[in-house]
């Protein structure tokens, strides 16, 4: 995987993140004097090659009020845990899911999925209900709940 000079003048111009504008791609893209289906094909062929996983917003779920912000973490049969973490998933107040490697004995998580409520309660809840998805699958889990928010970054490259 290799970048050209266009890729990198885009990655520089939106590594700290994309505007906060209605056409982003074209605040970019006028930024560098390219088109913005120039800047769109390259992020397309960019995410294309693995060079960029994906561009989405990161919420700042603490300011729009979720305060309890939980990892649930879940013990399931390794048989199982595609078709369960893709249910898992479909779920609308699971933010994202993901099977993880077992450090055994100590953790035997293998399922992870992230829920947000705005209180203590409606974590709960949200996490009743995974529970009775999973039902006897479930053989075991804990919530790691968040208690401040890290730093997220995506690629960086210096100039």
């Amino acid at each position: 995987m290799s970048i050209d000079e266009i890729d990198r003048q885009i990655i520089q111009a939106t590594q700290a993140g994309m505007p906060l504008v209605s056409e982003p791609y074209q605040a970019v893209a006028e930024q560098l004097g390219l088109s913005a289906q120039v800047v769109m094909l390259h992020l397309a062929e960019m995410q294309q090659t693995g060079i960029i996983r994906r561009i989405a917003a990161v919420p700042n779920h603490y300011k729009l009020g979720y305060s309890y912000n939980g990892m649930t973490v879940w013990d399931v049969a390794d048989s199982y845990v595609d078709e369960l973490g893709q249910k898992v998933a479909k779920l609308t107040f699971v933010s994202h899911c993901y099977q993880r490697p077992r450090h055994l004995p100590d953790w035997p998580y293998n399922l992870f999925a992230m829920v947000h409520g705005k209180t203590e309660k409606d974590a709960e809840q949200q996490i009743a209900i995974i529970a009775d998805l999973l039902g006897g699958q479930a053989r075991g889990y804990e919530v790691l709940y968040s208690t401040k928010i890290l730093k997220k970054t995506g690629l960086r490259i210096g100039g």
